[in-house]
């Protein structure tokens, strides 16, 4: 089985003009970009008073809370996810300013993403079976439970009337909210996306993830954050200097068993392809990196057929934890972090693979800088 999204080359592809990242390294693109460039370690020890998962340690976004981040009106009900979603989409417009195109009609949102908040859904369920009736329980927190619920708020807080879409994909939710979002660009839905992914830290989601690693993830810690991206169509008339880097193209397969290499190589030869682009061209390679196995088979397969230069050239987003379903959204931030301050060739291709240990790759091939 394959998922595709590329556009003909005879078609104007869709290209990234703006992103924000919140993340932990904190708040804002600048943060992310100094913070990933630098390599710099975010595990923290977690207030116990706080938190109660199985862990003591976690890379949780400094200094996040709701209230002081986005006031208190409209806050007290909302969870984690929603509010770093809701956070980095309004960076987003602000750092789009008066270059926005695109009218608040015209504008839609893709959100990747995991389940939503598994907090929220476990909460609103332990309400149910503890209450004196099952109905016993405070109406604010069902949109929460919904897994749609982010995606939703942050078009209600910043007035985006456009389509509205959450991709539940895991690990490659972020790739495949970007070819959703190429899509509805492509079949002129909007003029512009706002696409990206978001996962939260919390104590649900750390004892299901303690209680389905194996042992070869022990000591891995979670991470959480959102990368939101602008998507629009180029402009064919000539060079936009706000193009930061051109979508070639999007691949995905499903793998069986616990050997995903022959999936892998098959999806990075097929994206290249479809981008119309040659492996003499990639300049950098991001790859997912999860723990065990998995891992060891991606860099192996991306290894043989880019190089380890390629890998080399794109930072390492190890320092953040495993972010789940935001993980491909920071790599792609996290090259363009890198095409940003470094000296990428002109026209440079940079390719990002992500790996779900559920049965699932992904790449994505993008043109760093396009002018």
């Amino acid at each position: 089985m394959t998922l595709t999204a590329s556009a003909p080359a005879t078609a104007t592809r869709p290209v990234i003009t703006a992103w924000s990242a919140v993340s932990p390294f904190g708040t804002g693109k600048d943060e992310f970009v100094a913070g990933v460039l630098a390599g710099k370690d975010t595990r923290a020890p977690l207030d116990p008073e706080q938190w109660a998962g199985p862990e003591d340690h976690a890379c949780v976004v400094p200094g996040f809370a709701l209230r002081e981040v986005l006031g208190k009106k409209g806050t007290r009900s909302m969870d984690r996810v929603t509010g770093l979603a809701v956070t980095a989409v309004r960076d987003l417009l602000r750092d789009c300013g008066q270059r926005r195109t695109a009218r608040d009609e015209e504008t839609a949102l893709v959100l990747g993403t995991t389940t939503g908040s598994a907090q929220s859904m476990m909460d609103f369920t332990r309400a149910s079976l503890v209450g004196e009736r099952p109905f016993y329980v405070d109406p604010s927190l069902m949109p929460n439970a919904v897994m749609n619920c982010a995606a939703g708020q942050c078009a209600i807080w910043h007035s985006l009337k456009g389509p509205n879409t959450t991709i539940a994909g895991g690990r490659v939710a972020g790739l495949s909210a970007l070819s959703y979002a190429g899509g509805l660009l492509g079949s002129g839905r909007a003029a512009a996306v706002l696409c990206g992914a978001a996962e939260e830290f919390s104590d649900a989601r750390a004892w299901l993830d303690h209680h389905r690693r194996g042992a070869d993830r022990a000591g891995a810690l979670l991470g959480e954050g959102c990368a939101m991206f602008m998507l629009e169509r180029a402009d064919p008339a000539g060079p936009d200097d706000r193009v930061l880097a051109e979508v070639l193209a999007v691949q995905s397969r499903v793998y069986f068993g616990e050997d995903l290499r022959e999936a892998l190589a098959a999806c990075a030869e097929e994206v290249l392809r479809r981008g119309g682009v040659d492996r003499g061209q990639v300049w950098a390679v991001s790859a997912s990196g999860p723990a065990g196995p998995l891992g060891e088979q991606e860099r192996e397969v991306l290894t043989a057929r880019f190089g380890a230069q390629a890998l080399e050239r794109a930072p390492a987003l190890a320092a953040i934890g495993d972010t789940a379903a935001a993980s491909a959204a920071f790599q792609i931030a996290s090259l363009l972090s890198a095409a940003e301050r470094s000296a990428a060739p002109a026209g440079g291709v940079a390719l990002v693979s992500s790996v779900d240990d559920n049965g699932v790759v992904a790449c994505a091939a993008l043109r760093l800088p396009v002018n």
